[in-house]
């Protein structure tokens, strides 16, 4: 990696996390196309790299969290619970059966873009008059987590893209999802991560991540992802739930157009 491909990356992990970590995503889906169509990252290579990044850019957001006491509750322990043990099936899919990229865009697409859509006309429609909604059993969120879970292991995005919408639109506020979504995805990311460093051991190909290049985008994440952790109590909840919408939005988008081309 030379220096201005490492600014490059450090500079896009910044600008993503800081626009993410609010409503608890840690940046890493948009930052897989960025890896894969500018920084030229090679697949599956491109999966550890990426979830090397939440490795390093999670801290940020964490520590800031951390100290506002809003870690703690049993949202975090439900999440981490289902999306371990799915990261370590999704790494050996990827590694073995490496499913088709195409596939995976169209399910975020077909999920994200409804999602993404329904959550800001609700968000809308709630701020005029506001009205209770039934949250998911625990149960439900830990089958929701592995699900996720899996994917990230495919991938390598951190799953708060999708727990995040998912979560609040099921009317949970963005406040109470977002540190325990960041939170499962460093967890998940620390397992993923460690999981393909010990499959590149024993098979061939790019398997193992870009350490200098996740490095570099994951610094950018850690300030980042702290700043945008900062910003969160400052931010009125319907407008966190519409930024969580738009980006779901945008993420789903991101990948129609991809399969598009």
């Amino acid at each position: 990696m030379n220096w201005p491909t490492g600014l490059l990356g450090f500079a896009a992990g910044l600008l993503i996390s800081v626009a993410t970590a609010p409503v608890g995503v840690s940046g890493a889906v948009f930052l897989l196309p960025v890896q894969v169509s500018v920084l030229g990252v090679p697949s599956p290579a491109v999966t550890p790299t990426n979830l090397l990044y939440n490795v390093v850019a999670g801290p940020g957001a964490l520590l800031r969290h951390h100290r506002a006491g809003t870690l703690r509750g049993p949202l975090t322990r439900l999440l981490v619970l289902g999306t371990v043990p799915g990261v370590v099936v999704g790494a050996v899919i990827r590694v073995f059966a490496v499913p088709g990229p195409s596939v995976f865009r169209l399910l975020i697409a077909v999920l994200l873009l409804p999602l993404g859509g329904w959550l800001c006309l609700r968000t809308l429609r709630r701020a005029s008059r506001p009205a209770p909604a039934r949250e998911p059993s625990p149960r439900a969120v830990t089958r929701l987590a592995m699900a996720v879970g899996v994917a990230g292991g495919i991938y390598g995005i951190g799953g708060g893209s999708l727990l995040g919408p998912i979560l609040v639109g099921r009317g949970m506020p963005v406040a109470k999802v977002a540190p325990a979504a960041l939170a499962a995805t460093f967890v998940t990311s620390v397992v993923g991560a460690g999981t393909y460093a010990l499959l590149s051991l024993t098979t061939t190909g790019d398997i193992a991540p870009y350490w200098s290049l996740g490095l570099a985008c994951g610094l950018g994440g850690l300030c980042g992802g702290y700043l945008g952790a900062r910003l969160q109590p400052r931010l009125p909840e319907t407008a966190l739930r519409l930024l969580l919408g738009v980006l779901a939005l945008g993420v789903g988008g991101l990948y129609a157009v991809q399969l598009l081309r």
